[in-house]
């Protein structure tokens, strides 16, 4: 099993799904905080599609975005995950990342069942905090 720091280490392409305008909003402060940390960031919200978070175009879904896609790290309730799921194995995605208190056993089953790693109720700033940061 690899670990949230390899992860880390090794993937910088992130769609973050749950992006939101409000920069008060757990995800923002998420991906503020990635961004600084040389992640790019996809934000994926269907509801602000074409709008921008954080100087990046928001997409409607994983699939829009243009270039590789490494990890999606989700920002949504646990039961709109396997759609999600899905469609990070057909983007070609190395890890689906369930944000704190989100867990799926049937996401869990298609993406490992795809060669993906799966995380679940884990925040990708902690992590990068606990094993990254100098």
């Amino acid at each position: 099993m690899i670990s949230t720091k390899e992860i880390l280490s090794k993937y910088k392409s992130i769609a973050l799904i749950g992006a939101s305008k409000d920069l008060k909003k757990t995800s923002t402060v998420v991906m503020k905080y990635l961004q600084e940390y040389g992640f790019k960031v996809y934000p994926v919200n269907p509801s602000i599609k074409d709008e921008k978070i954080l100087n990046e175009d928001v997409y409607e879904k994983i699939s829009d975005i243009k270039k590789p896609v490494e990890i999606v790290n989700v920002f949504r309730p646990s039961n709109e995950v396997v759609e999600i799921a899905k469609d990070a194995v057909k983007v070609g995605a190395k890890v689906l990342w369930l944000q704190l208190d989100i867990s799926n056993n049937k996401a869990r089953e298609i993406v490992e069942a795809n060669n993906i790693f799966y995380i679940e109720n884990k925040c990708t700033k902690i992590e990068f905090e606990k094993f990254l940061k100098k």
